[in-house]
């Protein structure tokens, strides 16, 4: 992938965080219950205390960005705020990691996603 190509998905990714704060602001809560929340998806990474295989499998979940719309969705039609708080939090939290490079993981190597290796 060349780095032209990486920029130019950095900067979706980052019209797409933008976008899950613009979302969040318009649900009636503090401020600052965003920063608070965003990492949370990160707990799915405890799935590689078992092995890579199932780390990757959860992790793939709490990250695929459709599960979160869906989950939005979901949340926006029942008129529940909370639910629709998740899947806000859950396409946010995806699109951060992926401007700094996490993407979907593979499940021989947690360095090893969508985007290329980590680090490398």
């Amino acid at each position: 992938m060349t780095q032209e190509m990486k920029q130019s998905l950095k900067l979706e990714e980052l019209g797409q965080f933008v976008l899950s704060m613009i979302l969040f602001n318009q649900l009636e809560y503090a401020w600052w219950l965003f920063p608070a929340l965003i990492l949370l998806p990160d707990l799915s990474m405890i799935g590689y205390a078992f092995n890579t295989k199932v780390g990757a499998f959860i992790y793939n979940i709490f990250h695929h960005k459709l599960l979160a719309i869906g989950i939005f969705t979901i949340g926006f039609w029942l008129g529940n705020s909370v639910v629709e708080l998740t899947g806000i939090i859950l396409f946010g939290h995806a699109a951060m990691d992926r401007i700094f490079g996490y993407g979907l993981k593979y499940p021989d190597d947690f360095k090893h996603t969508h985007l290329g290796w980590i680090g490398k």
